[in-house]
């Protein structure tokens, strides 16, 4: 069995007070425990891919701009990795195990080559982690479901806006796409 964690949108828009579409302190909460998971993943030999929204200033065209405020706009700081989760980056980011794509959708795999890159590397399961639990991290796990990888989800290491959408998408995890909750340890929790 090949892992990958895959880090979905950990970025100053997404985390930090003053972001541009930030989750605030329910993200900002989950930061030493994504970190803490990232750290352990890696140090373990597992691929890690950061998963990062890229959007064009004045994208007019682009769904999202009908529903959110612009955000993670390529070349502004909102696009930077927020906390230790960025010095785990620099650290590592000449590492051929570690990896950064930029995605355009909320799904990871969509109109990105993430699959051809896990497939690449025998990967048949992948740990998500990131932000926001019912968005991002959502359509990332339902497109791992219908390519086939087996799911993990840090529950430590995700956050939404919505405490209620929180854990409808960490039951959908769990009981529709069969996913292991796990804890910052990268251990099932046992519920």
């Amino acid at each position: 069995m090949t892992k990958a964690l895959i880090s979905i949108d950990y970025t100053e828009d997404f985390v930090a007070d003053q972001g541009k579409l930030t989750a605030g302190a329910p993200a900002q909460a989950i930061s030493e425990a994504i970190d803490q998971v990232t750290r352990l993943a890696f140090d373990r030999g597992y691929y890690v891919f950061f998963t990062i929204d890229a959007h064009e200033e004045g994208d007019d065209f682009h769904p999202e701009s009908k529903l959110f405020p612009p955000h993670n706009i390529i070349g502004t700081s909102g696009r930077n990795l927020y906390g230790e989760l960025a010095d785990f980056y620099q650290a590592h980011a000449s590492d051929s195990r570690v990896f950064w794509m930029d995605k355009r959708h909320y799904s990871a795999f969509s109109g990105t080559d993430l699959d051809i890159r896990l497939r690449e590397r025998r990967v048949d399961t992948v740990i998500l982690t990131g932000v926001l639990t019912d968005i991002c991290v959502l359509h990332t796990a339902i497109d791992a479901y219908n390519l086939g990888y087996q799911i993990e989800v840090v529950k430590p290491a995700v956050a939404s806006i919505w405490p209620e959408n929180h854990q409808f998408a960490l039951g959908h995890f769990k009981n529709t796409l069969g996913a292991k909750l796990l804890d910052e340890n990268l251990d099932e929790i046992k519920e």
